[in-house]
């Protein structure tokens, strides 16, 4: 039953609301400055967003928790989205992914690398480059000798020093991270030049890298407000699912630096930059302006405001330059998105497998091994097999079989060639799947308990009636978007069967009928052909013709001009 948006009964208050299910799964959170107006627009006649309509259908209920201000819905918001992963809120693909350079709060302070900061150490960060960052904290050891975790020599600590030394060291390396890296690359630029002069070349170019590393690491995070003197501009772009939200940041009319942040996109732009826009800025001071491709809400820009400490103003440019800069930081979301998904091609079908694992209620399923019926009128009856590794094709395991015995049912068959496969294999499958239904998968599975196999190989049929799984002991379940991997191999082991099924008929088609006959080889063929003077001699003549040809006898001469006629 649709639920009544009269009944939800919500203040009229700042604060967080969450759609659930009925059975208390968490659909969506979202965060307002009146919880009322906010949930009740969820139930206009006309929608803003594509997801709404679906997102009410599932939902059995609306909680709410009251904040003391918008600014802390958003915080709350952002740490509800982490804990429960909504299905129909836009996602970071990882929010854990991007580390910190942190200084601890001990009296002889450490430098980290870490993504999960102690309380009360200072921190820089996230950074989308982990390489360049850690690049950095080598320096910053070697240079000012700084205590890490596990004081690891050449670059740990320097006992021999008094602690007066040492802070000055730890408010130097305090000064570096803040944005002043002068004399750090000053250090370098020489190195790399005396390296040069004594044609130590590789040397040189460790440094030179290393000056990359420091520039390039400085430029992504913001604390010191000097990187971001004018704006930020945001790009967006998206495949399906799939987002990127790529942050320019200028300085004096220039280009300083970018920050990617792939994501999982629901659909409404504004949503996932928002929330790009809560992570990247939880740690850095916002800049005066920000230009975004979509409107966002106005408890947004009081939110960076209250970061910065003064007005920031959050724009959607129309004309001017301005305009150039946000529609190249687009055009640089798209590249990123572009990069991410030939990155990520491999681990798409890996997610794919693992979705459907954990559908199945299995640990993994990097290896499946479906099977497929063919035939057409009792003829050229086959059968094959496809295989699945980490939720990608490896064809060189691909097998098809012509069925010899006299099996014409698809049950049968199937039988058959399972078993046949079975007798070859040193190493078994994480699932066996099967193309049909309950009586294949009983008869398959009295096959594997005659192997005394059961154990070892775990077996599901799948049929295509609402593409239900069917399990000995276990209820039919019916397979959603996690069970696209099984879907697909299934639907691959049907194509690689009927493509090995027309080529079969084909042959068949194009084949010379005397070639069938048993008994009338090559030579006798010759004989015949020479005798008659080609085919056509042959499919005009008789019995008695036949039988005077040498070698062929009364046996052979009928079943010659059977075929024949």
């Amino acid at each position: 039953m649709p639920m009544d948006p009269k009944s939800l009964h919500l203040p009229s208050k700042p604060g967080v609301y969450l759609f659930r299910t009925d059975e208390g799964r968490v659909l969506y959170v979202g965060k307002a400055t009146n919880l009322r107006d906010r949930v009740r627009s969820y139930f206009a006649k006309n929608p803003d967003r594509v997801m709404i309509p679906a997102l009410i259908k599932n939902s059995e209920d609306v909680e709410c928790i009251i904040t003391n201000s918008s600014n802390d819905a958003l915080i709350l918001e952002r740490q509800l989205i982490r804990e429960h992963k909504p299905r129909y809120n836009s996602l970071l693909k990882d929010d854990k992914s991007y580390p910190f350079i942190a200084l601890s709060s001990d009296e002889s302070p450490k430098i980290l690398y870490t993504r999960h900061p102690p309380r009360g150490a200072k921190r820089w960060g996230p950074f989308p480059d982990a390489k360049a960052a850690k690049y950095v904290i080598k320096l910053l050891r070697r240079y000012f000798g700084i205590r890490d975790e596990r004081n690891n020599l050449p670059f740990g600590y320097i006992e021999n020093t008094d602690s007066e030394t040492y802070s000055q060291r730890i408010r130097a390396v305090e000064s570096v991270l803040d944005g002043d890296a002068f004399l750090l690359i000053k250090n370098l630029q020489q190195e790399m030049d005396e390296h040069s002069e004594n044609l130590r070349y590789e040397a040189a170019a460790r440094s030179r890298d290393l000056i990359a590393a420091v520039q390039q690491t400085l430029s992504q995070q913001v604390i010191h407000s000097r990187f971001y003197q004018e704006c930020d501009a945001i790009g967006f772009a998206n495949q399906g699912d799939f987002g990127t939200v790529v942050i320019l940041s200028t300085e004096k009319g220039s280009i300083v630096g970018q920050n990617q942040y792939p994501l999982m996109h629901r659909g409404d732009i504004a949503e996932s930059v928002s929330c790009v826009l809560s992570e990247h800025y939880s740690q850095r001071k916002p800049p005066k302006t920000i230009l975004v491709p979509s409107p966002i809400g106005e408890w947004m820009e009081s939110w960076l405001t209250e970061r910065r400490g003064s007005k920031v103003e959050i724009r959607n440019p129309q004309r001017g330059e301005l305009v150039k800069l946000r529609k190249m930081a687009d055009a640089n979301a798209e590249a990123q998105l572009m990069r991410n998904q030939l990155k990520e091609s491999g681990s798409l079908e890996q997610r794919a497998a693992d979705d459907s694992a954990a559908l199945l209620g299995m640990e993994i399923l990097d290896h499946i091994v479906c099977f497929d019926m063919a035939q057409l009128q009792g003829e050229e009856r086959v059968g094959a097999s496809i295989c699945l590794r980490n939720g990608r094709p490896s064809k060189k395991e691909y097998r098809s079989y012509a069925i010899k015995d006299d099996a014409v049912d698809d049950v049968r068959m199937m039988r058959s060639v399972v078993e046949r496969w079975l007798k070859r294999q040193e190493k078994w499958p994480d699932l066996l799947l099967i193309d049909g239904g309950i009586v294949h998968l009983e008869s398959i599975h009295e096959l594997l308990i005659e192997h005394e196999l059961l154990d070892l190989v775990p077996l599901a049929a799948l049929s295509k009636r609402e593409e239900t799984i069917h399990r000995v002991g276990v209820d039919d379940l019916v397979l959603d978007r996690r069970g696209r991997a099984l879907i697909f191999a299934r639907d691959e082991a049907h194509r690689f069967v009927n493509t090995f099924h027309r080529k079969r008929r084909n042959r068949k088609a194009i084949s010379d009928p005397l070639e069938r006959i048993e008994g009338l080889g090559a030579k006798k063929l010759q004989s015949l052909l020479r005798h008659f003077g080609g085919r056509k001699g042959i499919e005009h003549a008789s019995r008695q013709d036949l039988e005077s040809v040498s070698g062929i006898g009364p046996a052979l001469a009928t079943r010659i001009w059977s075929e024949l006629h």
